[in-house]
């Protein structure tokens, strides 16, 4: 990568985002920190300022789900610091629920964030990308590799995403365009509180399906209790964009490791059934 590069991070307001823009500016990037609203970037700049890297992060509104705000983005990093090296597509948003009773309006939101912002941010970039022989990493999940219980939305975004990566890969790479997907496990983020669920409101209007979600929240909140930190979960993130090589799909732990694993080498689906029965109380 050349001495002066610059990398578009998408969902900087907090998590995973706030720590690989801090971490990537540390390695000597400078960092277009993009967010909804700029009007939270005061812990990315507080943890920048911390790190000693203030200068070097530079907020811009983004919203993944507006190609108009996408495009101005892009253009204006551009504009400001002569290329375009990088993007890493952080920002998603989580939904809890099930099909029957939460209906299609959450599934479609789901895929606006997680899969067309990615692929929307992703288009108006290549051409930058292209020109920088750049990196394009994308944070998706182990959910994207492994399908669970009450996230049949988020799951459904993320799969979506890691087809969409897997397929691109190749071609970018005919234009010099290394391309890889970073899968975090449960992090320790502001990610599940931003959702703002009502756990006994959502347990209350599951209908038959309440004891069911009731066993996988109480799984849940076990998992998040030993949650890996954010910053561990970015580290990766920036493996991705220093590496002279980097692979197509990284874990960020050895715990996601060993949780994808399992899902790759399950040919029929059998081993990955029976382990998510049992965060559902199935037998």
């Amino acid at each position: 990568m050349p001495s002066s590069k610059t990398v578009l991070i998408t969902g900087t307001s907090s998590g995973i985002g706030l720590a690989a823009a801090v971490a990537a500016a540390q390695a000597g990037w400078t960092v277009v920190a993009s967010m909804r609203d700029p009007a939270k970037a005061d812990h990315l700049m507080a943890a920048a300022g911390a790190a000693g890297v203030a200068r070097r992060v530079h907020v811009e509104r983004l919203d993944v789900t507006d190609p108009a705000s996408i495009g101005g983005a892009v253009s204006r990093t551009v504009a400001a610091h002569g290329a375009l090296n990088a993007v890493v597509n952080n920002a998603g948003a989580g939904t809890v629920g099930t099909i029957e009773v939460e209906g299609m309006a959450p599934v479609r939101a789901a895929m606006e964030v997680n899969y067309f912002g990615v692929v929307e941010v992703t288009r108006a970039a290549m051409p930058h990308l292209r020109a920088a022989k750049g990196r394009l990493v994308t944070v998706t999940s182990v959910g994207g590799v492994v399908g669970q219980p009450f996230n049949e939305a988020y799951c459904a975004a993320k799969f979506a995403v890691e087809g969409f990566m897997e397929a691109l890969a190749p071609v970018a790479a005919t234009v010099g365009v290394r391309v890889s997907v970073v899968e975090p496990g449960a992090v320790a983020s502001e990610f599940v509180a931003s959702q703002r669920l009502d756990i006994p409101m959502l347990i209350d209007a599951a209908g038959p399906y309440a004891p069911a979600l009731k066993a996988y929240v109480d799984r849940t909140l076990k998992s998040f209790g030993n949650a890996q930190r954010a910053e561990d979960a970015a580290a990766p993130v920036v493996r991705a964009l220093e590496s002279a090589d980097p692979p197509f799909r990284i874990q960020s732990s050895e715990w996601a490791h060993e949780f994808v694993a399992a899902k790759l080498a399950d040919l029929d689906g059998s081993a990955v059934q029976a382990m998510t029965a049992q965060w559902v109380g199935a037998t």
